[in-house]
């Protein structure tokens, strides 16, 4: 006597809702790499990896190009070919990245594509709450930072996720390494705490881009922003799993409240 959905879309709008905040999958299910079909409504099992077409690939070609680019983020890109790739996002083009692309230009596109977001990838109302972590220490930050991640739309922390992932390998090749060989192989330069301080004011945002006192932050405010965001790159693995005493907490919550909704997951599980 269950009932047979398919699709979030077939729900109600209040289970709706609840199951996309919820994102019930295995963390398996959520990789960008399984296969893609054609679009299809949002699946209640796995959830559909939500990332911008833009930011996964500018993401994929810098970790495929980019990692051993001395200073990436930092130095200066053509303003001209990077307008000509935003223009060919915004249209719906399929921009295809490939080692003929500068690795600073897919650099800039990413920054500005996070900076010019309508509604920041840490929606404003959170700004607050994510900055007040900055004076807490060792688990109670890492705890509230994470609940404050499962407030996040679903498409704001699958794409904050695919940033973290993509930031943690730039750092991890910041400094040289020797091959086999014993040549040298040049680090980035591009540290935590240095990814932290270029990216921190595109993820978190008091004020929409071009508002008044738009990115007239102070000393403290900019301070917070960047060891919030070196916590998130640092932990990024531990952050966004949910563990299985909180899944289990959820299911026994949606049984008393959706239980055919609750039969129908367990069933494709």
């Amino acid at each position: 006597g269950a009932m047979s959905v398919d699709s979030i879309t077939d729900l109600s709008d209040n289970t709706s809702k609840l199951l996309e905040a919820l994102q019930l999958s295995h963390p398996h299910e959520l990789d960008p790499r399984r296969s893609r079909g054609k679009k299809k409504p949002l699946s209640l099992n796995p959830i559909t990896w939500q990332v911008p077409r833009i930011v996964d690939r500018c993401c994929t070609h810098l970790e495929t190009h980019g990692l051993q680019t001395v200073g990436i983020f930092r130095v200066g890109s053509s303003k001209k070919r990077v307008q000509q790739l935003r223009e060919e996002f915004d249209r719906g083009l399929d921009v295809f990245l490939d080692e003929h692309q500068s690795v600073h230009d897919v650099a800039a596109l990413l920054k500005e594509f996070l900076r010019d977001m309508p509604d920041s990838l840490i929606p404003r109302e959170l700004y607050g709450a994510f900055l007040s972590t900055a004076t807490m220490e060792g688990p109670a930050q890492l705890d509230t930072l994470q609940l404050l991640l499962f407030l996040l739309p679903p498409c704001h922390g699958d794409t904050l996720l695919r940033l973290l992932r993509f930031l943690a390998e730039v750092a991890r090749h910041a400094e040289s390494s020797w091959d086999p060989e014993g040549h040298e192989i040049p680090g980035n330069k591009m540290t935590v705490s240095n990814l932290a301080t270029v990216f921190g004011p595109n993820i978190l945002q008091k004020e929409k881009p071009g508002e008044k006192d738009a990115g007239a932050l102070n000393f403290e405010d900019s301070a917070a922003i960047i060891l919030v965001l070196q916590r998130l790159i640092e932990h990024h693995h531990s952050l966004f799993m949910v563990s299985p005493e909180m899944q289990c907490d959820v299911l026994r919550r949606l049984f008393q409240t959706d239980p055919d909704v609750i039969e129908y997951l367990l069933r494709r599980k």
